[in-house]
Parts: structure tokens; C-alpha cells; sequence
């Protein structure tokens, strides 16, 4: 099944994730029509090669263009209509730029990934749950009825302003006719009456200034209390959601829900601004003795003004924290000298500010980088698929400075991961009178000079982001706090799920719970320091608990990452746990597990019953990158061939535990098929036999504890069942013994 058809038999509360990051940029009905071919190109490696995105841009634009062809004869005018547009996009918007269509799609494969992932999880983690909590739901559904309700109030103040302004222009006109008759004419009864009615005009007049004036300030008021209580709460949770998922959690959404109540609320302010206005110009024209007007007007024009100032300044935001693009999923570590990307919004989206804000992009203050590139950029609706008001910085680089010596600072592989750095953005508004100056930041990144230091520095970059919500304590690690162990765990689940397509169930982090803490340990309350994760040497061990892990993330997501995805590797499983699983098993029952004393290293183990009925358990040596970058792990599974004294070569492995087949299992891993007997033209060329490599290993009859496996051996399975055919199984053994390894 593929990856697309899984996602759509998700529940709805899942597919409203997916559904958030599918937009113009790449529309969900070329995911949806091309999902097969979409799914089997290397995307990732794409968005780091442009000559291979280029080549995928245009495979890309031609099944659009079959897509086409097929839905015109069926004559399908919406269809038709989509797949235009989308193919005009495709050659307009990432023909100079094809590795960022690379980027786009890798991340949505990968997003999907996650939330497969995570549907399948049984039970949400601590920090998901705090995430998606009912209180949070119903503080956003009251946000936008409140913000809707200001608005309405707003536009009805409109209607009662108009009324005063037409019964003061009715009083103006009446007032002069009276001012222009004779003397004589003015001592009339008919006069008097009329001065009466002015009179009775002018204090409804002033009960409907008073009116007025007092609906304006509820509105201020209605205003100033949401933005100081719910709308900052709102735009609290948001930040702390995109510092989630920028270590691998949920992806965090509602940035468009913020953005309409963030608009509605300057629009109402700049529509009360103008009712003040209005008043002022009424002011002008009549005023009389206990006129509300000049003792009100000014306050109230200056608490709007203040709201306003407020708002521009809360709603200048990091819409995506810093990135290299050849390490999406390792944001806000960032690479000297190598370009990363950042996107801004501002969350007022006003027609009058298209094009006419400038934002300039800075690093730190203390001299020590300095951003090469474009690093003054205008905010536009053009580019963002929403219409959205925002910038993004494609091509800035940061650098270090030379020191006053002449040599840099901590350049080199000994710059310091846990050192703190912040990107600083700021910009002017100019509009209806007023000048704004803005400034927000991102999170706090980590400087690396060497892509060695990359595993260190996304730790310092999960810790932060797990321990507080600080957005600019540049100074955390002076004394890094201790972390919750149960929200750790979870983060760790997520690093697997955000890279690797799946993440941890709750026997594989009871592992990883032990290993960081000791046997039997109850993790739900317990605190965990930094040195502890990142730091100290696990014991007996040359290596810290997050290289050991760093280690098995890379060795999945280069070697083995369909098994990982199919769920067939156990993994994170103790020497004395496998055991207790695979004892009452059939004999050929295995398990896979990652190694922990080797890093990267993963093994298997399987059950073994001797004559007298004893069990025996025999592990290989771990298999590393360098020997699965020879032999893919499923063929290793396949033909692994063990040889014990006096007898013939056999594959012990037979169920993956608990009982399942092995082929069955892994056969569609396999990449070719070992028995059939090859030609000596099949070798392409000279008339060579083509060979494999069969891993074998050796086990002596008086040691319960298998000899580490050999070198892989170049045999062809064709020459391997010849010799089966013509020699007797000791022969055999004694000409696979001298290639063996002597330890």
C-alpha cells in the first residue's frame, strides 16, 4: 500500500494535520494523482543536488502534462482547469530555483511519515496532550467570536456616527436659517418656538456625542482586554507549538486563525481612529459648554494608538525558525558559510502594506558573525501560496569574524555547540499617520563550522526547546535545567518519527529509559539533567547516550530505514530482555536489535535448541554502515549461512519474533533472488560469473556464545549449490574456515 493510501484511511483529526501543509506551493491533487511516481524519487537527495532537481522538475511537469492529456479526454473542466494551474506554477515559480520544489515535497513526504507515525501510536505523550488540550480549543473558538463581535460593534459605531453627523449638519442648516432673518423678524413666537427646537436638537446632540463617545470606549476596552488576556495567550501557544515541532512534534497550525483576528482587530482600531477623526472635524464645526468631545477625544485617541503600536509589534513573527536546506529536519543549527532560509510574517494583513515594508535580517550583537547575502528584503503578498504578508530569506549565510590576532574566534571543530546565538529582524510601518519600528527574532540557534558537530548541536537545540519557552535565553546553558524524563522520552519518539517515519513504542523507550537511568526505573515524575543526556559517558562506554542514539537514527535512515518503517526491528531491546523473549520461542525465532555497545551497529539474535533439549541463544557481530553499504540488511537476513561442526551450511534465522516467516517479512526487501543459477553472459561482459556475498558464520559445539561472523564472502549462489552437489559438508567447512577470521 502506498504511503498516500495510508494517509487517506486516516482518522479526521490526522488528515486535518495533512491538510495543512498541502497549498499552492504543491497542491494536494498532484500528491493525489501522481502518488506512486511521487513517492518513488529521491526528493531528499534532490534538494541538496540541483542538476537531480532539475531533472525531477521536468519529469514532474511531464506526468502533469500525461495527467492532462488523460483528464481531457475524459473532459473533466475542473480537473483540467487544476492541473494548468498547477503546471504553469511548476515552470514558473521553480524553474530558476528547482531544489526548492525538491525541498517542499521531501518535507511533505516526510510530514506524512510523521503523522503515520503517530496514528499509530497507541497513547499521546505528555507534551502532545498539553498541546492539544480542550481549554486550548475553546480559548480559540472564543478569540475569533470575540474578535468577530468587536468587529460587528465597530461597524455599528459607524452607523451611529453617520446619524450624528446627519443631525448635526440638520441643527447647522436650521441653526443658520434662524441666524440670517431680520431683528425684527427674530422676536416673532414662531422664532421662539423654533429656538426651543434648537435647543431640544442640541442636547439630543449632545446625549448622542455622549453616546458615542462611550460605545467607542467599550470597543477600546472589549479591544484592550482581549489583546492583554486571550489574544497574547493565543500567540504564546503558538510559539511554544512551532518550538515543538521544530524538534520533531505535531506540526503546529492555527498561524492563519491568528492572522484573521490580528487583521480584524486593526481594522476595527483604524475604524475607530476614524470615527475619532470624524468627531474631531464634528468638534470644529459646533461645539458649546460641557461639549464631551475635547475632554474625551484626545484619551481615547491615545489609548488607540497604543493598542495599535501593541498589536504591529506582537504581530511581527518568525513564521519558519532558521534552516539549512540540506538539514530540514535539524532546524536552527546553522552551518558557517552555508545558506539557510527563514520566513517572517506579519500578522496584520493590509492591502496598503504590500511591498511597502522593508525587512532587515541581523545576527547577534556582539560582533562575532555577520550574515552574508540578500539581508534586506520588502514583505509582499505574492509570494506565500495564503496571501499572507510575509518575507522569506533564501540565501543568507552566517560568518565569522576575524579576531583582532587575525584568527577566528572558535572556528573549527572545536566551536562550542551549546553557545547561543539569535537572528534579529526589524522594520518600519508607516501608515495612516503613524511610524511603527518592529523587531522580533528567532529561536535561538547553534553556530557549527564542521557537519561533525551537527549531532551535539541539535541536542542543545532539543533541550532548549523541551525546557522552556523562553524564546531568547541566550544564556541557558550557563545552567541548563533538568528535564522531565516521560516529555524527553517523548521528544525522542518524535525524532524518530520525524526522520525516520516511525517512532518509539513504550517497550522501546522502557529501554531507553533504563539505559539513561539504571534498572526498573519509574520515569513519569523523574528529572533527567543535561550532562546526563549529552555529556557523560554511558558506563563502561566511550560514548554519550545521545551519540549512541544520534548513531542509530543515521544508521536507519541510510541502511535500513523500509525495515524500520515496516516495523520489524524491535531495536531498543537489552541483551537480558531478548533472552527472556526468545527462550520459549521455536527454534530460528530471531529478533533484530540495535547494538549497544558498537555505535551504529545493529544485530540479530536468534533461539537455538540443543540435543539434549538446552536452549542456546547466538548473536552476530553488529553489522555497521560500512559492511550494509556492501550488502543490503534484507539480503544479509536472506542469506546468512551458518556453519556448525560436521555439518552443512544452513540459515538459522526462520520467524521473526514472535512467529512470522522471514520471508514473509522481509522478502519484499529482497533485492534479487539468490537461487537462480546465473550464466556466464548474465556477468554483462568477459564471460565472468556475476558473484554475491553470503554472510557466514562458524559456531563450535562446546560454546553456547557464537566466534564474531566472518568477512563477508564472495560466493555466487550458483557456485555455492555446485559445490553442495560435489563436495561433503566437512570439505566444505574446512575451505570456509581458512577464509574465517582467527580471534
Amino acid at each position: 500500500m502506498s504511503q498516500w493510501s495510508q494517509v487517506q484511511q486516516l482518522e479526521i483529526k490526522f488528515l486535518e494535520q495533512v491538510d495543512q501543509f498541502y497549498d499552492d506551493n504543491f497542491p494536494m491533487e498532484i500528491r493525489h494523482l501522481l502518488a506512486q511516481w511521487i513517492e518513488s524519487q529521491d526528493w531528499e537527495a534532490a534538494a541538496n543536488n540541483e542538476a537531480m532537481a532539475m531533472i525531477l522538475l521536468q519529469n514532474l511537469i511531464i506526468q502533469v502534462d500525461e495527467q492532462l492529456d488523460r483528464v481531457s479526454q475524459e473532459k473533466n473542466l475542473l480537473l483540467i482547469h487544476n492541473l494548468k494551474r498547477v503546471r504553469k506554477l511548476l515552470q514558473g515559480k521553480y524553474h530558476g530555483n528547482p531544489m526548492h520544489i525538491a525541498v517542499i515535497i521531501s518535507n511533505c513526504l516526510r510530514e506524512e511519515r510523521r503523522i503515520l507515525a503517530a496514528a499509530s501510536m497507541p497513547v499521546q505523550g505528555p507534551l502532545e496532550k498539553s498541546l492539544q488540550s480542550s481549554v486550548v480549543s475553546e480559548r480559540q473558538r472564543n478569540v475569533e467570536h470575540k474578535v468577530s463581535a468587536i468587529k460587528n460593534s465597530a461597524q455599528m459605531t459607524d452607523q451611529d456616527v453617520k446619524y450624528l453627523e446627519d443631525l448635526q449638519e440638520e441643527f447647522d442648516f436650521r441653526y443658520k436659517t434662524i441666524q440670517s432673518l431680520e431683528q425684527n423678524d427674530k422676536n416673532s413666537a414662531l422664532i421662539k418656538q423654533e429656538m426651543l427646537a434648537l435647543q431640544a436638537m442640541l442636547n439630543t446632540l449632545d446625549y448622542k456625542r455622549k453616546e458615542v463617545l462611550s460605545k467607542i470606549g467599550r470597543v477600546i476596552h472589549e479591544i484592550d482586554v482581549l489583546m492583554s488576556n486571550m489574544l497574547t495567550e493565543e500567540l504564546l501557544d503558538w510559539k511554544r507549538r512551532q518550538q515543538i515541532a521544530c524538534i520533531g512534534g505535531p506540526l503546529h497550525g492555527g498561524l492563519d486563525q491568528l492572522q484573521n483576528c490580528f487583521t480584524l482587530l486593526a481594522e476595527s482600531l483604524f475604524q475607530v481612529r476614524r470615527q475619532l477623526e470624524k468627531l474631531d472635524e464634528l468638534l470644529t464645526r459646533l461645539t458649546y459648554d460641557g461639549d464631551p468631545i475635547p475632554v474625551q477625544r484626545p484619551q481615547l485617541l491615545e489609548k488607540v494608538n497604543f493598542l495599535l503600536y501593541n498589536l504591529f509589534r506582537n504581530s511581527f513573527v518568525v513564521e519558519r525558525q532558521p534552516c539549512m536546506p540540506t538539514h530540514p529536519q535539524r532546524p536552527m543549527v546553522l552551518k558557517t558559510l552555508i545558506q539557510f532560509t527563514v520566513k517572517l510574517r506579519l500578522l496584520i494583513k493590509l492591502p496598503e502594506l504590500n511591498y511597502q515594508i522593508r525587512v532587515k535580517a541581523t545576527i547577534d550583537n556582539n560582533r562575532r558573525f555577520v550574515l552574508c547575502g540578500t539581508h534586506v528584503k520588502a514583505m509582499n503578498m505574492d509570494e506565500s501560496a495564503n496571501g499572507s504578508l510575509s518575507v522569506e530569506f533564501r540565501h543568507l549565510q552566517p560568518k565569522e569574524m576575524k579576531t583582532s590576532a587575525g584568527s577566528k574566534g572558535n572556528e573549527g571543530p572545536h566551536m562550542v555547540t551549546e553557545e547561543l546565538h539569535s537572528i534579529s529582524f526589524e522594520t518600519q510601518v508607516c501608515l495612516y499617520g503613524l511610524t511603527i519600528n518592529l523587531e522580533t527574532s528567532s529561536l535561538p540557534v547553534v553556530m557549527i563550522s564542521n557537519v561533525s558537530q551537527l549531532p551535539n548541536a541539535w541536542a542543545s537545540i532539543i533541550w532548549y526547546n523541551l525546557s522552556t519557552n523562553d524564546p531568547q535565553n541566550l544564556s541557558f546553558f550557563n545552567n541548563p535545567p533538568a528535564a522531565t524524563l516521560s516529555q524527553l522520552l517523548e521528544v525522542l519518539s518524535w525524532q524518530f518519527s520525524s526522520y525516520v517515519g516511525r517512532g518509539l513504542n513504550s517497550e522501546q523507550l522502557n529501554m531507553l529509559a533504563e539505559k539513561l537511568m539504571g534498572q526498573q526505573v519509574s520515569y513519569n515524575d523523574y528529572q533527567l539533567s543535561w550532562a546526563k543526556f549529552c555529556k557523560e559517558h554511558l558506563p563502561g562506554k566511550s560514548f554519550t547516550f545521545w551519540v549512541w542514539l544520534e548513531a542509530i537514527l543515521d544508521l536507519i535512515k541510510k541502511h535500513i530505514l523500509p525495515l524500520w518503517i515496516d516495523g520489524y526491528i524491535m531495536g531498543f531491546v537489552s541483551k537480558e530482555k531478548e533472552r527472556i523473549l526468545l527462550k520459549d520461542k521455536t527454534p530460528g525465532t530471531f529478533l533484530l536489535r540495535f547494538s549497544e555497545s558498537n555505535l551504529g551497529g545493529i544485530t540479530f539474535t536468534w533461539v537455538d535448541q540443543r540435543e539434549n533439549g538446552d536452549v542456546t541463544f547466538h548473536s552476530v557481530e553488529p553489522y555497521n554502515k560500512g559492511r550494509l553499504s556492501a550488502l543490503p540488511f534484507a539480503d544479509i537476513l536472506r542469506d546468512y549461512k551458518v556453519i556448525m561442526a560436521d555439518n552443512v551450511p544452513e540459515n538459522p534465522l526462520k520467524y521473526l519474533y514472535p512467529d512470522i516467516p522471514k520471508d514473509k517479512a522481509f522478502g519484499k526487501h529482497y533485492s534479487c533472488q539468490p537461487n537462480e543459477v546465473s550464466k556466464p553472459s548474465d556477468g554483462g561482459g568477459k564471460g565472468y560469473v556475476p558473484s554475491v556475498f553470503i554472510p557466514v558464520s562458524k559456531i563450535f559445539n562446546d560454546s553456547t556464545e557464537p566466534h564474531s561472523p566472518s568477512d563477508l564472502l564472495p560466493m555466487s549462489p550458483s557456485v555455492y549449490a555446485v559445490l553442495r552437489e560435489h563436495l561433503s559438508p566437512t570439505a566444505i567447512e574446512t575451505a570456509v574456515s581458512c577464509n574465517l577470521p582467527h580471534s
